[in-house]
């Protein structure tokens, strides 16, 4: 099995007013989900099921990657911790998931599920849009557990942007 887990782009602070649920992406994060989405592509990362926070950057970001796939939206995945994260796996299908969802929970989640972690200088922060795509060596999501994962790749939307 494989899973993508990407945090939401780089969304706007010019309504301060706005609720945070509701914040969309700035100009940088509509680029870098655009170009994440063609590194998936380019890759051959591509999900065939999709799990989502409901707030409205991670919608955001998940249109832009202009991926066909069943999406499930769930609002526990909005500022989800880990643990909230590793539950909702226990009833998806797909033999390769995409996980879109923020910062802390989703880099947490990402450090707990890999064996090895990689070694990028910013894999422990997990910048906006962050990308980090994973072998799981199980047969069904509900035996997903911390550690059970190693590293297909890692990326983030400079590098990417940048050729690196």
């Amino acid at each position: 099995m494989r899973l993508i887990l990407m945090r939401h782009a780089k969304s706007s602070w010019d309504d301060f007013s706005q609720p945070d649920h509701d914040r969309p992406l700035n100009a940088r994060g509509r680029r870098n989900a655009t170009t994440m989405g063609g590194w998936l592509r380019e890759n051959a990362f591509l999900p065939d099921s999709v799990l989502c926070s409901t707030s409205a950057r991670t919608r955001e970001t998940l249109a832009l990657l202009d991926i066909a796939a069943p999406v499930t939206f769930e609002e526990p995945l909005y500022h989800g911790s880990p643990e909230t994260l590793l539950n909702a796996f226990r009833h998806t299908t797909g033999h390769t998931v995409l996980l879109l969802a923020h910062n802390p929970g989703i880099g947490a989640f990402a450090s707990r599920l890999v064996k090895v972690r990689p070694t990028h200088p910013r894999f422990a922060d997990y910048p906006t849009c962050a990308t980090l795509v994973a072998h799981c060596d199980i047969t069904d999501w509900g035996a997903l557990q911390p550690g059970t994962c190693q590293v297909e790749a890692f990326a983030i939307p400079r590098e990417v942007e940048d050729g690196l």
